[in-house]
Order: C-alpha cells, then structure tokens, then sequence
C-alpha cells in the first residue's frame, strides 16, 4: 500500500472538482464508503476528462494517504 499520494495534491470533493473541470488532476482518488450520490456527479466528469480513478476502502484511508487526521471522500494528484 501506497503509504503518501505523491506530487501536488488536492483533498476533498470542491478541489477536487475543480482540478478535474480545469484539466490539472491526473489521477482522481475515491473512497470507496463516501457518499454515493456525491460520487456520481464527480464519476461523469471524469470520463468526459479521461483522468484515472484509484478507488481506496475507506475515507479514513484515504485522509491518511493524503497526510490529514480526517477522512476525505475524495482526492486528486496534479499534473506536473
């Protein structure tokens, strides 16, 4: 396992959103136990803007990845 995402990143669904509208997220990082219905939306932007999704058990992971003490339904590497 993956103990840091690493570059540049985001954490949580408005950045996350936004790199994604904006062409800077490379790979877009979901937890698997957020919130479907929030999912859902962040999903069909990410295939009309064919960035790579990673899918992580559980928004605490994913908040450990991201070095934060809270969990987080979702995050983004930048592009260089």
């Amino acid at each position: 396992m993956i103990c840091r995402l690493p570059g540049n990143k985001v954490v949580g669904m408005k950045q996350t959103v936004k790199a994604i509208k904006n062409k800077k997220a490379r790979t877009v990082y979901i937890a698997k136990d957020a919130d479907d219905k929030l999912i859902q939306s962040v999903k069909v932007l990410i295939d009309d803007n064919s960035q790579e999704i990673v899918y992580v058990d559980t928004m605490k992971k994913l908040g450990k990845l991201c070095g934060i003490d809270v969990g987080a339904a979702m995050a983004a590497v930048l592009k260089d």
